[in-house]
């Protein structure tokens, strides 16, 4: 780095302007051409590897938006140069003198999209060596690869190796190209007839996480290697889990989309969008997928934003203002597209903001209708709530639903109530429709049937887990099935037609639960749930036995795969005074010096693990333990008779999918904090992961290693 830095200050070669202080909130060079100039050059030198030769965004982030992350005003980017950002992979430059980071400032400036003399994307025609032709438009390459997209709208990814001719045809046209290719909603009901593609956040409307690619199998994936790498930098570690769509992957990070090459991991292009308004009190900065119907792809943000993105060139088509992030709303969860809707639901149990789940025209981004979680008064279940706690009830519905294209319902869960731990505000009632799955009508909005997982909550067992829908015989009947392993440590069969419980089972140790009623409500153990005197000590803790982490259903073996954590808790409330915007808990915090809570006779040490459980019986088939446990953490099975998962410890374990045998592992260094995917190029499979910062994807070795 010193020789880098010092290389850049003898190419610099300008004079010098006397310093200025670092606060500097306007930059005292402004657009003086010389100070371009020179800042061009420092740019190259340092910038370019990470944000492209023109700031157009490759490694790093794009900076040829004029709008930036952390600030965009002047006095803020030059911070940003100065200090770096912290947990990033944008480092510090703290040897640059005032004048040249401000220089670097006039050219970042100087940076607009398609501006003359900035590099722009050029049309070629490639010629193979086995007499194909190609024509489109040239949108990266490297020393080994190339990638075109062609005249139809699809990516091709080329091996130089191919590559007879390349012939320059001249810049190519801003105009957007036009194609049949696009994943219309019949390829999204059909997902299972594309394996090699992953078109949705579960890999299907059904939400079974499952790829039915094989090549990868039980007796080869010891053999499984790293095929490539891409760093997507961000203030936390990433939870994404991508799409694969015809060859081109998107992953996303809080504010960031970009798509890459699934065959070889490099960047075909990076949409930027700066938060616009932050909360002081935000929590949960994570984007977790994008949802994508013909051409564009629905993303939400931090600030609680729904954006449409075009899957070809990251260009924005609209932005539609989903909630006020500064009552603690935020998006972090990927959409789900239903017919010509995008359906999102929303974060904010944690401030006591009310739930609900959108559903806004693809085509515009028109709000077409809203479900509140908490019902206001005239509507069913609102006498579940004690007088005005409706309004403050959060039940937040922020993790992404499953859909039944047969019956033509969506199956959305539903967080914890506000307060989170103190009931009394709410009062000893089943504060509808918190910790429940909701079946809804995707066309009109109106709720179907619900089930309520854990009635008056005071423990933070959020029910915004996975719901997976199933069709098969259960207990010799054909059934239509949803299967759901709750935050609260059991594993529930329900009829999907109308909500009806079929079985209940814990998956973990329990110690609250004591059967159902006739009407197949839980029934709790006294002394259970959050009181101000505190509870026993209660398995599972506010974690829960799982969490939104991926499960998986594999139609290969019947069974059902988790991620868990097994420990224990005690649950002690406070008065929580509500104040817009902040958190809303109502949790009291042990004194220094309180004893440590008493396990009784029969509780287990905490442990974690991931299991196999028989949906028949619900009983444990397999159990493999691990280090650490992990609320985000998931699995993947595949019909290779292998289940994958990802752990907290930063490794990725390929497990036996009968025996629960570990078959295969690989250390990634950074904390994990996602799930697995499958997808196939070529013919070539692929499993990829996100691990820390960066975006992992192995395969078996290829016929040329």
């Amino acid at each position: 780095m010193k020789r880098v830095l010092a290389a850049i200050a003898i190419l610099v070669g300008v004079r010098m302007l006397a310093a200025q202080p670092a606060d500097t909130v306007r930059n005292p060079l402004g657009a003086d051409p010389a100070a371009v100039t020179a800042g061009r050059t420092a740019f190259t030198q340092a910038c370019a590897s990470c944000h492209g030769p023109a700031g157009q965004g490759d490694r790093g982030p794009a900076l040829d938006t004029g709008a930036f992350a952390r600030g965009s005003d002047d006095g803020a980017l030059f911070h940003t140069i100065r200090s770096g950002v912290a947990g990033t992979q944008m480092p510090a430059f703290p040897r640059f003198t005032d004048d040249q980071v401000w220089q670097l400032v006039s050219y970042v400036r100087s940076l607009e999209r398609r501006r003359p003399g900035a590099a722009v994307p050029q049309r070629v025609t490639v010629a193979t060596r086995d007499g194909r032709q190609i024509r489109g438009v040239r949108r990266n390459e490297d020393t080994f690869t190339m990638q075109i997209v062609d005249e139809a709208g699809g990516l091709q990814s080329l091996d130089k190796s191919e590559i007879a001719s390349v012939r320059v045809e001249g810049p190519a046209s801003s105009a957007t190209p036009s194609s049949s290719i696009g994943v219309s909603f019949d390829r999204l009901v059909h997902a299972d007839r594309e394996p090699q593609n992953w078109l949705m956040y579960w890999g299907d409307f059904h939400g079974t996480h499952y790829s039915a690619l094989k090549q990868i199998d039980a007796a080869n994936v010891q053999r499984l290697q790293t095929a490539w790498t891409f760093p997507l930098p961000g203030e936390s570690v990433l939870e994404t889990m991508p799409l694969v769509v015809d060859g081109v992957m998107y992953a996303t990070q809080p504010g960031v989309v970009a798509a890459l090459d699934a065959r070889t991991g490099r960047q075909l292009w990076r949409y930027t969008r700066a938060q616009k308004a932050r909360s002081p009190y935000e929590i949960n900065p994570f984007n977790r997928g994008v949802a994508m119907l013909d051409h564009r792809l629905f993303v939400g943000t931090l600030d609680a934003a729904l954006v449409a993105i075009d899957a070809r060139t990251g260009t924005a088509l609209w932005e539609t203002q989903v909630a006020d992030t500064m009552l603690g709303y935020s998006l972090t969860s990927a959409p789900l597209v239903v017919k010509d809707k995008v359906l999102v639901g929303i974060t904010g149990g944690e401030f006591g903001a009310r739930g609900f789940l959108d559903a806004y025209d693809a085509a515009t981004g028109k709000r077409l209708w809203r479900w509140y979680s908490v019902p206001a008064p005239g509507e069913f279940g609102n006498d579940t709530w004690k007088g005005d706690s409706w309004q403050r009830g959060g039940s937040p519905m922020w993790l992404t639903g499953s859909y039944d294209p047969e019956l033509n319902l969506v199956y959305w869960t539903v967080g914890n109530p506000g307060p989170q731990i103190d009931r009394s505000a709410r009062g000893d009632l089943d504060n509808l429709f918190s910790d429940s799955v909701v079946a809804i009508d995707p066309d009109t909005g109106r709720r179907a049937w619900h089930y309520q997982f854990t009635p008056n909550d005071g423990h933070d067992w959020d029910s915004c887990q996975d719901v997976v829908l199933v069709d098969r015989v259960w207990r010799g009947e054909p059934r239509k099935l949803l299967l759901h392993a709750d935050r609260n440590g059991l594993f529930y069969v329900l009829d999907r037609t109308n909500g009806k419980l079929l079985s209940g089972t814990p998956f973990v140790y329990v110690n609250w639960f004591a059967g159902f009623d006739a009407n197949g409500r839980p029934k709790a153990v006294e002394g259970s749930n959050s009181s101000a005197e505190g509870s026993f000590l209660v398995y599972p803790t506010l974690g829960g036995g799982t969490n939104f982490q991926a499960p998986s259903y594999s139609a290969a073996t019947g069974l059902l795969y988790l991620e868990y954590s097994e420990g224990g808790q005690r649950y002690v409330s406070t008065p929580a005074a509500f104040e817009s915007g902040r958190q809303y808990i109502g949790r009291a915090t042990p004194g220094a010096n309180a004893a440590p809570p008493a396990r009784r006779p029969g509780d287990p040490e905490p442990s974690a693990g991931i299991k196999a459980i028989d949906p028949e019986t619900g009983k444990q088939v397999w159990d493999f333990k691990i280090f650490q446990g992990s609320l985000t953490n998931g699995v993947l099975a595949t019909a290779g008779n292998v289940v994958f998962g990802s752990m907290r410890d930063g490794n990725l374990v390929a497990l036996d999918a009968a025996t629960g045998k570990h078959l295969w592992h690989f250390q990634t260094g950074p904390t994990m904090a996602a799930s697995p995917i499958s997808y196939a190029i070529g013919g070539r499979q692929f499993v990829a992961v996100a691990a820390g910062n960066v975006i992992y994807a192995f395969a078996l070795p290829s016929q040329r290693e």
